[in-house]
């Protein structure tokens, strides 16, 4: 089955969310193939998680369910069989076991209140983590399934921080490493809680590792409102790295708060590096309105003094949706005087197989 892509929705109130946990959740995941034992937190949720971990003498999952952020953010795997959608997920690899059925589970119109960590427990470490929406089907391969209930969220958020922090002397592989880091970060960026604003920030610090801190960059601007904005433009402001502070422009834009769109173009237009300006266009280009990317762009390519800027600027224009980078990209391509933006902009046009670039082309033909 295919993993689908976490949805975005717009931010939803928080008042909201927490009424519906008042309301009483932390239902069990909707489980197939688990040998489920239930637990309740003794002491702290490290304790009682370390305990699990050392007593366990196969490979076992421990889950629990955590507030999540507002908004529609789904975390499940679909497939189509014969016209149908079918909804579920398989813990476990090579797992030919699984029946669920046709999706149509309960439709969360402001927003799921919360969602289930999953940590895969082996050898007396923690392997895997993976997320799950409250409404997804979960099949466990026949392995054991302990489900905590009553975990604090703040607890939580430092269990996952904690394995980040202990991965990063393992032994296990660069890409396993790596995997499990960025599954951690992406838990700690859904947890509904000011602690996880504060375990973000710490991801980014400059004695992290850089791939650390791109990742915890990307979920600051993804889902952490206006304290995510706020962290971005320090990082934008203060990190030696070009490669994370690219990462914050691409959090800047995928933030839906007011203040971040017009942050992405005052980087494009007066970052001290060129790799940024370019990557501060693209993402305008992906995420602005129309008016706002395109003017963005052409000052880019008329006042920029690099060359892989202006360039970066032309290539930007076939990234804009329902191809509105086209008619500029034919003007370009008729009428700029620098002959390296006028080649991209052919280039471009060229690869877009867009009806107004072969009309384009033809008309070049003809006319010789």
């Amino acid at each position: 089955m295919k993993r689908r892509e976490m949805k975005k929705g717009c931010a939803r109130s928080w008042v909201a969310a927490g009424l519906a946990i008042a309301a009483g959740l932390s239902a069990q995941p909707h489980l197939q193939n688990a040998k489920v034992e239930n637990r309740t937190i003794a002491g702290t949720l490290d304790s009682t998680f370390r305990g699990i971990v050392n007593a366990q003498t196969q490979p076992a999952w421990i889950a629990y369910a955590a507030p999540q952020i507002p908004g529609d953010r789904t975390m499940c795997c679909f497939n189509t069989v014969n016209g149908v959608s079918w909804q579920g997920c398989s813990l476990e690899p090579n797992n030919n076991s699984v029946t669920f059925g046709p999706s149509g589970g309960t439709v969360h119109l402001e927003g799921a209140a919360e969602f289930y960590v999953f940590y895969r427990v082996e050898d007396k470490k923690v392997g895997k983590i993976r997320n799950f929406s409250i409404d997804c089907n979960i099949d466990a391969g026949g392995l054991p399934v302990y489900f905590l209930a009553g975990v604090n969220a703040a607890q939580s958020v430092g269990l996952l921080e904690s394995l980040i922090a202990s991965n990063a002397t393992g032994t296990s592989g660069a890409n396993d490493e790596r995997r499990l880091t960025n599954s951690a970060i992406s838990a700690i960026g859904m947890h509904r809680d000011a602690a996880a604003d504060v375990a973000l920030d710490r991801l980014t610090a400059s004695t992290q590792p850089e791939d650390t801190r791109r990742q915890a960059v990307i979920w600051l601007g993804n889902a952490r409102d206006g304290h995510g904005v706020q962290s971005l433009l320090r990082i934008l402001r203060d990190d030696p790295s070009d490669r994370v502070r690219e990462s914050a422009v691409q959090g800047l834009a995928q933030s839906k708060e007011p203040e971040a769109i017009p942050a992405v173009v005052r980087v494009a237009r007066q970052d001290a590096s060129a790799r940024v300006r370019g990557q501060a266009l693209f993402w305008l280009a992906q995420s602005a309105s129309r008016q706002i990317s395109e003017a963005a762009i052409r000052t880019a390519i008329d006042q920029d003094p690099e060359s892989q800027v202006k360039k970066k600027a032309v290539q930007s224009l076939n990234q804009m949706k329902n191809g509105d980078g086209v008619p500029l990209l034919i003007e370009i391509a008729r009428t700029n005087k620098n002959p390296v933006v006028r080649k991209e902009a052919m280039t471009q046009l060229g690869q877009s197989k867009d009806p107004r670039a072969v009309k384009f082309f033809e008309e070049l033909l003809t006319a010789r």
